[in-house]
């Protein structure tokens, strides 16, 4: 084709490449994004925030490790933070293999028990290593002697060590050995459905590579996290703005009217008895003669009185609360 200066214009090569860019950068956004299947029955509560915070503490928990496994086990080893996730305990339990370490351990202040996860058989290079051995990748998949569990004892102490300095940013956690398990449906640390936050570790050691977990109840964490995520402290004026609007609170509350029943004790009949009932039978109540009246605020019996008068007008005098009374 020739244009009005005689000049030839190549138009098909021109389109080419404008299609063939276009293709090239919808390719790159596909795969820059990929959809992930959303579980309606387990809402995401681990926020991108609390995710964060987790991560800058368990990098400083991997770094550390490293140290711990390299100067203990005389070796190159290598640990790095691969994931951070929150699944219920029964999934957890599903990802370990058959067989493998587990060390539970209580993590004051919060409530429940976590569980630090070694494979069984890094477990045993580990102590192979720690007692002068090569540390071959073939090792025995048996649970440990009297001997060996000491050895890698040592080991744990000094992990959990590092984990309470990792996280003391966010919490102040203060890990306790509990017992050892080396079947995972045998550590009943949680219930099936409790949902826990499972940071997934790289363990490197030597040229074998394997998988270290460390898992955390979500519900003791929670508090910690969004205290972590909290924005910086209120000045002096924003907090006695909040003082005095908590103190109105509080007095308006004092001043709200409520609804107070005084009746006597409830009486159960049975269908058959009420739909017998006719003009001039007489029920027995359950209420003993000598017995107070109850004082109710929507159901709740708050206190206890008797019936009287006040001068045209039915009282009722308070005899007690049924705190006093129990």
């Amino acid at each position: 084709m020739l244009g009005a200066d005689s000049t030839p214009v190549n138009v098909l090569g021109s389109v080419s490449a404008r299609a063939g860019s276009g293709s090239a950068r919808a390719r790159r956004r596909a795969g820059a994004v990929q959809a992930v299947p959303y579980d309606f029955r387990r809402p995401i509560q681990l926020s991108r925030e609390h995710s964060r915070i987790l991560q800058l503490g368990f990098d400083g928990f991997a770094r550390q490790s490293t140290t711990v496994f390299t100067s203990s086990l005389r070796t190159v080893c290598q640990v790095s933070l691969a994931s951070i996730e929150q699944r219920s305990y029964a999934e957890y339990v599903d990802s370990l293999g058959a067989s493998t370490y587990l060390t539970l351990f209580s993590a004051d202040p919060m409530p429940g028990l976590g569980v630090l996860e070694i494979p069984l058989l890094a477990t045993m290079a580990c102590v192979d290593h720690m007692l002068g051995g090569p540390g071959h990748a073939q090792q025995p998949e048996r649970p440990l002697t009297e001997i060996e569990s000491g050895v890698i004892g040592g080991l744990i102490e000094r992990l959990l060590g590092e984990m309470r300095y990792s996280l003391a940013a966010t919490v102040p956690l203060d890990p306790a050995v509990t017992g050892v398990e080396y079947s995972p449906q045998f550590a009943q640390v949680a219930g099936a459905a409790d949902v826990m936050v499972v940071a997934t570790f790289d363990l490197r050691i030597d040229d074998a590579a394997h998988r270290m977990t460390v898992c955390l109840p979500f519900s003791g964490l929670l508090p910690h996290l969004a205290s972590a995520a909290a924005p910086a402290p209120a000045s002096d004026r924003e907090r006695a703005k909040r003082a005095e609007a908590a103190e109105l609170l509080h007095a308006r509350f004092e001043t709200v009217p409520l609804d107070v029943a005084v009746r006597f004790r409830a009486t159960r009949l049975g269908p058959d008895a009420l739909t017998a009932l006719k003009p001039g039978d007489v029920l027995r109540l359950d209420h003993p003669g000598s017995a107070p009246l109850d004082v109710t605020v929507d159901d709740t019996t708050f206190a206890h009185a008797t019936a009287g008068a006040q001068g045209q007008r039915l009282a009722a005098l308070i005899v007690g609360t049924r705190k006093e009374l129990s």
